[in-house]
């Protein structure tokens, strides 16, 4: 086999460390499975996120569903992701990267398509659409993966810059979602194969303002745009990408590639659709376990799921791979990532429906004195109009923090992110007291907004920093699936958020989910502190 053929799929010799290698041959076909990766990954989170804009349009439109119902949607969707991205962070070992990002990027045809099927009958019962969020999971898993194979591409000074480009561009599919779903919801996209409108009961809005009630809305599209742009990216990522066989050794032939990557997804859904059973309220579930019980249980579940049902060579792979979970580092930089990257997708999640429900009400006392939150505000911002500003600054600053940890080193960045977003925080929680007290809390917007928005821009330079601090601090064979499980368990911050924040909204408390986040990243500034930057750490950084 000629090892420097880029044309075909499979690599044999990689030595990325080599300089006169990497100069030569390497980095031409890292970069090129780079600029493949990215808009894939885009597409990902895109379909993953998408639950945030379509519940508030579900809401414009009058579906009959409560807020509640529809915030259980964002939070199936943030759930399913999360636990999808365990057994995606082993993918790249077991089936190889062109492998895996090819068919994780065809994957997401099912749910785009599904959801635009559904969100043509209103009339369809909740757990069709809980349904759809859950397959929806799928482009949350991505991520996982397609960071595990991007970080063996390049070298490990390179790593901090290659990672923060693959995850914050990748992650512009929030805020591209954000703003592409609202306005191709404004056209029949696809004429008579696309459905018929539905009117507006409520005013809705994207991104240049208000968009009035009784306007026709085609909200299927949210789905079936993605369609649009998946199909030539699934071609491009099967014959631009590479499977690494230094990475990869024993991947087998494509068809035994698919069905691994297939069987661990599939059993990925069933520990989250065991826990969302025993979470959600009736009718949905049973409404047994508390969130911060569901979600251990969950994580448990699927990790244990993995190992028991892996066998042949898959079950070898995955037990090489579990070896991360002895090394205290694994559980340091998960909290660490938590921080940032949870903090990054939570808030993206949450914030379309916490802007609706904040600031679309005049919040009133009744005769009692008791604080009403029904009386619609007719001075109501927008959620669609100022939503992706957030999530676009934390993605386009993303590389930005790669780039400087590369130069400074991880662990002093991420202190000091760490402490701008208990500022933060702690400051958001008190301005939504004010707004959630106020008969025009459109007052409070402005600074509201603001500091959302240096809370993205700190969690994605923080993200950036992560990303060089796990290149940094593990070796090569343990540095991808340490990516992909700590960015799995930051992940269920696209769960936690929603819920956390909705269910304080709805106690008249939305303040206490901020003052809790403020806590806890001061908890992790200090464990950042101790771990890597005092005098005496056992592994300095810098």
């Amino acid at each position: 086999m000629n090892t420097n053929n880029q044309s075909r799929a499979d690599i044999a010799d990689w030595r990325p460390e080599d300089e006169r290698f990497w100069e030569s041959t390497g980095k031409r076909i890292a970069y090129r499975n780079l600029w493949i990766s990215i808009p894939a990954l885009l597409c990902g989170f895109a379909v993953w996120g998408m639950w945030g804009i379509i519940t508030v349009q579900m809401l414009n439109l009058g579906f009959p569903f409560t807020q509640a119902e529809l915030f259980t949607l964002t939070a199936i969707a943030g759930i399913s992701g999360a636990t999808m991205r365990i057994p995606a962070s082993f993918l790249i070992r077991m089936a190889g990267g062109r492998n895996t990002i090819f068919l994780t990027t065809a994957m997401l045809l099912a749910p785009a398509i599904g959801t635009g099927v559904a969100l043509q009958h209103p009339e369809w019962p909740l757990w069709m659409f809980q349904l759809m969020a859950l397959w929806s999971g799928v482009g949350g898993g991505n991520f996982a993966s397609s960071m595990s194979n991007i970080s063996t591409f390049f070298p490990k000074r390179l790593q901090g810059t290659a990672l923060g480009l693959n995850a914050g561009l990748g992650n512009f599919g929030v805020t591209t979602m954000q703003i592409v779903v609202p306005l191709v919801m404004t056209v029949g996209l696809f004429g008579a194969f696309g459905g018929e409108a539905k009117a507006l009961v409520k005013d809705s809005g994207w991104i240049f303002g208000k968009i009035a009630a009784g306007t026709p809305t085609w909200i299927q599209n949210a789905g079936f745009a993605w369609v649009l742009s998946l199909i030539p990216l699934s071609i491009l990522c099967w014959w631009g990408m590479n499977n690494l066989k230094t990475v990869s050794p024993a991947t087998g032939n494509p068809v035994v590639a698919f069905a691994k990557i297939i069987y661990l997804y599939s059993l990925a859904f069933i520990p989250s659709i065991g826990m969302l059973y025993l979470y959600l309220p009736a009718p949905t579930g049973l409404g047994l376990l508390n969130m911060w019980v569901a979600i251990p249980l969950d994580i448990l579940a699927a990790v244990l799921m993995m190992r028991l049902a892996a066998f042949g060579a898959m079950r070898e792979n995955v037990q090489k791979q579990f070896a991360i979970f002895s090394n205290k580092h694994t559980w340091s930089m998960t909290a660490l990532y938590v921080v940032t990257f949870g903090s990054f997708i939570g808030f993206s999640m949450a914030l379309p429906l916490a802007i609706t429900v904040i600031f679309g009400f005049q919040h009133i006392p009744d005769a009692a004195g008791v604080l009403q939150h029904t009386l619609k505000n007719p001075n109501a911002p927008s959620a669609l109009t100022y939503a992706w500003i957030g999530p676009f600054v934390g993605a386009a600053v993303r590389p930005i923090g790669g780039w400087i940890s590369d130069k400074v080193g991880g662990s002093i960045v991420t202190q000091i992110i760490s402490a701008i977003m208990v500022l933060a925080s702690a400051a958001v929680g008190y301005v939504m007291l004010q707004a959630y007290q106020s008969p025009a809390p459109e007052q409070h917007f402005m600074a509201f907004m603001g500091l959302f928005i240096v809370l993205f821009a700190a969690s994605g330079i923080g993200n950036g920093s992560t990303f060089r601090s796990v290149g940094f601090i593990f070796d090569r064979q343990q540095a991808g699936p340490v990516l992909g499980w700590t960015s799995a368990v930051a992940a269920y911050g696209a769960f936690i958020a929603p819920v956390l924040i909705g269910q304080q909204i709805k106690a008249g408390t939305p303040q206490y989910a901020f003052y809790g986040f403020a806590v806890f990243y001061a908890v992790c500034l200090v464990l950042n502190w101790w771990f890597y930057l005092r005098a005496g750490a056992e592994i300095k950084n810098p």
